[in-house]
């Protein structure tokens, strides 16, 4: 494999810099605080399968594009049907969880010495209005922050991933794809991109047949090795 030499980051934003599971778990207890820890859990798992089973679908061409905000809505539903609330208010207000994530320890710390370096593109299956609101809320601070509803797909669409490579008019390979999902950054390595895996707590870890260009345990870890590279 060729040396590295990176002009832009691009980051996988839900999961890798953002406790998807602990803002949604967050509003399915304010709805019901009485929950016990697994049963919160079990209904988390509904809203994440519905999420990725329907993005799939979209990707695969068997359902039209919908936007991340149409899923969480539906999501949202379904939670809401499994406990027994019919309420279509309590349903609306349960939606936007999905915009109030937690940002993992080191993320912006991470994102602002990162960003002294290389110019910092996040690249994200949240809408347009959702990823706005994450980044809000999560205090996440971008060069420029792309959604996948420009593409009206979704990752692992080679079409998202294209959006990062158009924006910056760098070629794949100048560009470092990060991310805590294997799936993500081998979607990317198909394009020609460079990827680093950042271990999460959440996330799709690799397999051993992976060979991502850079393995971190956090921001701090990733920014150190790309400091030494870049010497």
């Amino acid at each position: 494999m060729s040396e590295l030499e990176i002009d832009a980051v691009v980051f996988d934003v839900l999961g890798t810099l953002v406790d998807e599971p602990a803002g949604i778990r967050a509003g399915i207890r304010g709805l019901a605080p009485s929950l016990d820890d697994s049963e919160v859990e079990r209904l988390l798992s509904v809203w994440q399968e519905h999420i990725e089973r329907e993005q799939r679908s979209m990707v695969e061409g068997a359902r039209p594009y919908r936007a991340s905000d149409v899923l969480d809505l539906e999501a949202a539903r379904l939670v809401a049907d499994a406990m027994g609330v019919d309420d279509a208010t309590a349903v609306a207000a349960l939606a936007p969880a999905a915009r109030r994530l937690p940002p993992w320890p080191d993320t912006v710390a991470g994102l602002a010495r990162l960003a002294e370096r290389f110019p910092l593109i996040g690249l994200s299956n949240a809408s347009r209005s959702a990823l706005f609101g994450l980044n809000a809320h999560a205090g996440l601070r971008w060069h420029q922050a792309l959604s996948a509803e420009d593409a009206r797909s979704y990752k692992p669409d080679p079409a998202v991933y294209r959006l990062a490579v158009a924006v910056s008019g760098r070629p794949p390979e100048r560009l470092l794809m990060v991310a805590a999902h294997a799936w993500d950054l081998r979607a990317a390595q198909q394009l020609g991109l460079r990827t680093a895996y950042v271990a999460r707590p959440v996330g799709d870890p690799p397999a051993r047949s992976d060979t991502f260009d850079l393995y971190a345990d956090g921001l701090a870890d990733l920014s150190e090795q790309l400091e030494r590279i870049r010497g």
